[in-house]
């Protein structure tokens, strides 16, 4: 049986190290078409030759600059000859057949827009960090993942649709990409994956998470878990995300508890705990919104 071509697409930066042992993972999948792209977003301080000389069977892309999550994925797009883009997290260690799982789900189903697979903890007794997603609260503009936290049981080992991939591992078809478009790069970092999620499911497709499908997440190790860049990003991004993707009266009611609620809250855990740069960083987040209020949904 003929196995349609797989472009692995993953982005490097100033994680050389990380970088290649998710590609000593990839090295034991057992999918027997597939070819891996590693995008350098130019890295200021990285050692490139430890990809290219101990992976010759990677194609290594240097972006001129940081191009952030979307635009050094869509990069990668340029280069893949695959039916299929997997776009995985340079942090992540695979199970050696994860890939069959996924594209079996769109070789069977052409209305199969974007899938998932279960994601894990790395180096954890099994905790899950994805096996779905209810979708994102429009009033907090954070995501709500199902199994989040919980031991692996197998109880959610049921494949099904859901309302939003992970960014961590992706599989999107060439097909839709050219149809719906790539990702949206006015993201740069967080939420750019989600609003493309919903960008393909308003074109007619669905969203799935596949569970015979797994994935091993090391998480926040480019940016840092608690990085001023990560505070700034996030918090521009949800408010973008609300006013891309939440309409009418939803919107308004939803921003105004966000910006009422949400982010005072946030302010003041910040100041309580002194961290004047995150604080900083929040308001900043917030004021690029200004000078973009003629923003249109798309």
């Amino acid at each position: 049986m003929h196995s349609p071509l797989v472009s692995i697409i993953s982005i490097n930066y100033n994680q050389t190290v990380v970088t290649c042992e998710m590609l000593y993972s990839l090295r034991r999948v057992t999918y027997p078409a597939l070819e891996i792209i590693i995008v350098d977003n130019a890295s200021p301080t990285d050692d490139l030759h430890l990809i290219s000389d101990n992976f010759p069977e990677v194609r290594l892309v240097r972006s001129a600059r940081n191009l952030g999550y979307a635009g050094g994925n869509n990069l990668g797009v340029q280069h893949a000859r695959g039916r299929y883009l997997l776009f995985l997290n340079n942090d992540t260690e695979v199970e050696p057949n994860f890939l069959q799982p996924l594209v079996r789900l769109f070789e069977r189903d052409c209305r199969a827009g974007i899938a998932s697979p279960k994601i894990i903890f790395h180096g954890t007794d099994g905790l899950i960090q994805y096996a779905g997603s209810t979708g994102i609260n429009p009033w907090t503009g954070r995501s709500s993942g199902i199994g989040s936290l919980e031991k692996d049981l197998g109880q959610h080992n049921t494949s099904s649709t859901t309302a939003l991939a992970d960014g961590a591992a992706m599989m999107v078809p060439r097909r839709v990409v050219d149809q719906v478009g790539l990702m949206p790069e006015l993201y740069f970092l967080y939420y750019e994956e989600l609003d493309w999620c919903e960008m393909i499911k308003r074109a007619g497709f669905v969203c799935h998470y596949v569970a015979e499908s797994t994935v091993y997440h090391k998480e926040s190790i480019s940016v840092g878990k608690s990085s001023v860049l990560k505070t700034y990003y996030m918090n521009r991004n949800r408010l973008l995300y609300l006013r891309r993707n939440v309409y009418g009266w939803a919107f308004w009611s939803s921003t105004l508890v966000f910006l009422m609620a949400a982010i005072p809250k946030k302010a003041l855990a910040f100041s309580l705990r002194f961290e004047w740069e995150h604080l900083k960083a929040l308001g900043r987040g917030l004021r690029w919104h200004l000078g973009k209020l003629r923003m249109t949904k798309e």
